[in-house]
């Protein structure tokens, strides 16, 4: 089962991504969008990553379990949704 999720990741270090816009296939991550709150976007897939950005090496939590996390926000996405915010990010 494929699944796009997109993740507010609501903190204050400058350094990290604010949204995780994330493919998640059989709890594990294929591709992967951080937006930062300067305004950066990086990604992450099977052909590369950009910045420091990489996809997770463990499975997953499920959707429910990341939203019982008080510093996370999540909302499930569109395939469409997630393939325009890939591209916009330089994925290909």
């Amino acid at each position: 089962m494929i699944m796009y999720v997109k993740v507010v990741w609501h903190h204050e270090f400058d350094e990290e991504p604010t949204l995780l816009l994330s493919e998640i296939e059989n709890r594990r991550e294929v591709r992967k969008v951080e937006k930062f709150g300067d305004g950066r976007t990086q990604f992450a897939g099977p052909e590369g990553s950009t910045g420091d950005t990489t996809l997770s090496e463990t499975l997953m939590p499920s959707p429910r379990e990341i939203a019982q996390d008080p510093q996370f926000s999540l909302e499930l996405m569109s395939a469409e949704d997630f393939e325009a915010e890939w591209r916009a990010a330089g994925g290909r």
